[in-house]
C-alpha cells in the first residue's frame, strides 16, 4: 500500500497537480502529515538496517585473497584466524559474511560411496600437482606434493617436492613412514607413470616399485580407472592444499614456504574430520600401534640418495644451509638437485652438472662468470663489466 502511495504521489508532482492530502489519507489510512511527508520525498523507513560488523576492518584483505585462483572461503578463514585475527568468531559466521556481500562462489560436489578400513589396513597417496604461489617479490613457486593419508585415521603426512619422479616417490614414502613410525599393510595408488609401466594399453607394476614394496612389506592396490572414489579420503585431504593460497605474498624464501606447508598439515590433523568425527591426531593414537615396523636401516638407505630440490631464484642462486651460491643465471627459475660430496657442493639441471662450489659459512657465493652473466642482462655497457663485476663482488663481500 505504500508503495501505490508512493507511485500516485510521483503522478501528482510529474503532472505538476497538488494531490488532496486529507483525502489520501483516508484512502490509504494514514495520517494527512504522513502523506505530505511522502510527497516531498520521504520514502518510509528502511527495510533493514545496516549493521557494521567485526569482519568488516578485513573485508578488502578477503576479497583480495579470494581472488587467488583456487582459494576457497574455509582457506581464507583458516589464514586469518592462525595468521591475522584469532577472535575472528566461527567458520559459519564467517561464511555467512561472505555470502552477505557475494564473495563465495558456487560449487558442486557428486556424491560417491564411502570406504573404511580396519587400523594399520590402509593408507592412500596423491599427488597435488604444479601447486603456485608468489612470495612477497612476486617470484612464483611451483611445486608438487605428496599427500600420504591412513585410511583408518585419516592422518595426513604432506610432503614437499620439485618433481614426481620414481625416486621422488620413494623418497616421500620413507618420510611418511618415519612421520607415522611404520607401514601399512597396503597402499593405494593412482595409476601414476613413477608406479605403473604402460605397453600400449596393457599397464603393469613396476620392477624397481615392487622390490621397493616387497622390501617394506606391503601391497599395492591400484585405484580402477574412472574410480577417483576408491581413493577419495586422500582426494578429500588434497583441498587443504588450497589453505596454503592464502599465504601468497606472506614469504620470502622456499623455506618459509616449505614450514607454511608444515604449518597446515599440523591444522589438517587436528582438525575435526566430517568423517569420523574427532580430529586425525586422535584415532592415530590408536592405529599406529597397528603398523608394520620399518625395515633395517640399511634397506631404508638403499632406497634414498641423499640430496636436496630447489629452486633458482631471480638473483641467480640456490640456498643451502642458509648460504647463497650461484648458477648460470640462463637456469633462473628452474627446478635443481643440490648433492653434497665431502666439502663439495655439486648442483644438476636434470643429469647434467651445471655448478661446483666449495661449501662456505659466506652468506653469498657468486662465481665470477655467473655474476658477470647476470649482470650482462641489465647492463648495456660491456667494456667494463669484467671490472665492475669484480667491484662488486668485493663490495658484497666487505659488507658481508
Amino acid at each position: 500500500m505504500q508503495d501505490k502511495l508512493i507511485i500516485q504521489l510521483k503522478i501528482n508532482r510529474l503532472s505538476n497537480i497538488k494531490p488532496n492530502f486529507s483525502e489520501l489519507a483516508r484512502q490509504y489510512g494514514l495520517d494527512r502529515r504522513t502523506v505530505k511527508k511522502y510527497y516531498d520525498g520521504y520514502s518510509g523507513k528502511p527495510k533493514h538496517h545496516a549493521k557494521s560488523s567485526y569482519l568488516d576492518k578485513y573485508i578488502e584483505l578477503i576479497k583480495n585473497k579470494l581472488t587467488i585462483r583456487g582459494c576457497t572461503v574455509k582457506a581464507v578463514y583458516e589464514f586469518l584466524l592462525t595468521e591475522v585475527d584469532p577472535n575472528i568468531g566461527t567458520y559459519s559466521n564467517f561464511n555467512k559474511y561472505v555470502k552477505a556481500h557475494g564473495l563465495k562462489s558456487v560449487r558442486s560436489c557428486k556424491g560417491h560411496p564411502r570406504f573404511e578400513t580396519e587400523p594399520g589396513m590402509q593408507a592412500q597417496v596423491d599427488w597435488k600437482e604444479d601447486v603456485h604461489i608468489a612470495n612477497r617479490y612476486g617470484e612464483i613457486f611451483t611445486f608438487q606434493v605428496f599427500d600420504y593419508k591412513l585410511g583408518h585415521s585419516r592422518y595426513t603426512h604432506f610432503t614437499y617436492k620439485l618433481y614426481k619422479t620414481r625416486q621422488d616417490v620413494f623418497s616421500c614414502l620413507i618420510a611418511s613412514f618415519k612421520a607415522t613410525g611404520g607401514v601399512p599393510r597396503e597402499i593405494l595408488f593412482d595409476n601414476m607413470s613413477s608406479v605403473v609401466d604402460r605397453d600400449g594399453k596393457r599397464k603393469s607394476i613396476s620392477n624397481r616399485m615392487q622390490a621397493f614394496a616387497k622390501d617394506f612389506n606391503f601391497k599395492i592396490k591400484l585405484c580402477k580407472p574412472n574410480h577417483p572414489f576408491t581413493k577419495g579420503k586422500v582426494e578429500a585431504v588434497n583441498k587443504f592444499i588450497s589453505w596454503m593460497l592464502p599465504y601468497e605474498g606472506e614469504f620470502e624464501t622456499e623455506e618459509e614456504l616449505i614450514n607454511i606447508l608444515q604449518k597446515v598439515n599440523r591444522k589438517v590433523n587436528a582438525y575435526i574430520c566430517q568423517e569420523t568425527g574427532v580430529p586425525p591426531l586422535l584415532l592415530f593414537q590408536k592405529e599406529k600401534e597397528y603398523l608394520q615396523p620399518l625395515p633395517d636401516d640399511n634397506i631404508i638407505e638403499s632406497y634414498l640418495i641423499h640430496d636436496r630440490q630447489t629452486t633458482v631464484r631471480k638473483d641467480s642462486m640456490v640456498t643451502y644451509k642458509k648460504c647463497k651460491y650461484s648458477v648460470p643465471a640462463d637456469f633462473i627459475g628452474k627446478p635443481v638437485r643440490l648433492l653434497v660430496s665431502g666439502n663439495r657442493l655439486h648442483i644438476y639441471f636434470s643429469t647434467d652438472i651445471i655448478a661446483q662450489h666449495e661449501l662456505s659459512q659466506k652468506r653469498l657465493n657468486y662465481q665470477e662468470d655467473h655474476y658477470k652473466q647476470l649482470l650482462s642482462r641489465s647492463i648495456s655497457c660491456k667494456e667494463d663489466l669484467s671490472e665492475f663485476a669484480k667491484a662488486n663482488l668485493r663490495q658484497m663481500d666487505d659488507f658481508l
